[in-house]
């Protein structure tokens, strides 16, 4: 089997290549540049692609993959909203995820950006890195005994609910299936009764349809004044321009995003020398109660561990021509 892995950082490589010497079998390429239509010409001579959830898998990128031979799209991450399923499907080509590699790394790191925006931690960091000692500013309030609402109870939503029981809080959680093992520790609850309710709300849930502007105008304005709102999870659940209205008018003690609409050109680049085409990125970052990360809930050892180890047994899961609840497809 022979693959071709895009978008390679540093990190990518060492993961693959420790994970590697159990797949003697298999031969892998690592690309800098992502796949796109533009790049998808590359795979000539391949078995197989490994791509990111940033990377443009449209209809024209399928296209020119099924031309080049491509029997399998390799997606080394959960989501695949920027697939065209139905283009794969029709191609023949099948495409096998990770949907869980670290559940506890996306949800601590949420819970990293509730603590930091609660708190101020970003700010007072700057202020002590310049000799200013004062407390202006950075107040808080105490999770303890405060409502926690969780949008999404999959494993990463869930592994956050044990977070937020972990520190007192009560737990309100909404999803269109109950998890049976959050019993005792959540309770779910409309969504409009959470949103009223939650001093923090977290989301957690995948892109759909039903979930492409979850958090617009009308949701804003259900929230409780002064709640923390994080997104871990698709930039798209939460529409821009609206959130930007509400943190003008004061609606939100804080704002923890690692991720975002317009974040696609951002996601694990150095620009800092640049000038950035979207001026919501900067609104964004102008407001001292926002905080925004790189896509990085995911990034610990042991998530890029269980990422390889994933995806390299998807690739013998398709050798061995057998189903597999990794596979996506279709409707």
């Amino acid at each position: 089997m022979k693959i071709l892995f895009y978008d390679t950082k540093r990190y990518d490589k060492d993961s693959f290549t420790g994970e590697l010497a159990n797949y003697p079998d298999v031969e892998v390429k690592f690309l800098k540049a992502d796949l796109t239509k533009n790049t998808a010409e590359l795979s000539h001579g391949y078995d197989a692609v490994c791509a990111f959830v940033n990377s443009d898998i449209g209809t024209r990128t399928v296209e020119i993959l099924h031309q080049c031979g491509i029997r399998l799209i390799l997606m080394r991450c959960a989501g695949f909203n920027n697939v065209d399923l139905a283009m794969v499907e029709k191609c023949g080509i099948r495409i096998l995820r990770v949907p869980g590699y670290s559940p506890e790394a996306v949800a601590e790191h949420a819970m990293g950006l509730a603590l930091t925006v609660n708190r101020r931690l970003h700010k007072s960091y700057i202020k002590v890195r310049e000799n200013d000692f004062s407390l202006g500013s950075l107040m808080g309030f105490n999770f303890y005994e405060k409502t926690a609402g969780i949008v999404g109870t999959g494993k990463i939503g869930a592994a956050m609910v044990r977070i937020c029981h972990g520190f007192g809080m009560k737990v309100l959680a909404y999803d269109v299936y109950e998890n049976p093992s959050l019993t005792g520790i959540a309770q779910y609850v409309s969504l409009e009764e959470l949103l009223s309710q939650s001093d923090l709300v977290s989301l957690h849930c995948p892109l759909t349809d039903h979930t492409y502007h979850l958090i617009n105008r009308d949701t804003i304005r259900k929230m409780k004044d002064g709640v923390i709102l994080v997104n871990t999870s698709r930039g798209a659940l939460v529409k821009t321009e609206d959130l930007i209205e509400g943190i003008r008018a004061r609606k939100f003690f804080g704002v923890g995003l690692d991720v975002y609409e317009e974040e696609t050109p951002n996601v694990f680049e150095d620009r800092s020398d640049e000038i950035l085409e979207h001026s919501v990125t900067a609104r964004l970052l102008s407001f001292p109660n926002v905080m925004i990360t790189s896509h990085q809930g995911f990034f610990t050892r042991e998530a890029l561990s269980a990422i390889a180890q994933t995806t390299l047994g998807n690739v013998r899961t398709f050798e061995n021509g057998e189903e597999s609840p990794n596979e996506v497809k279709a409707g």
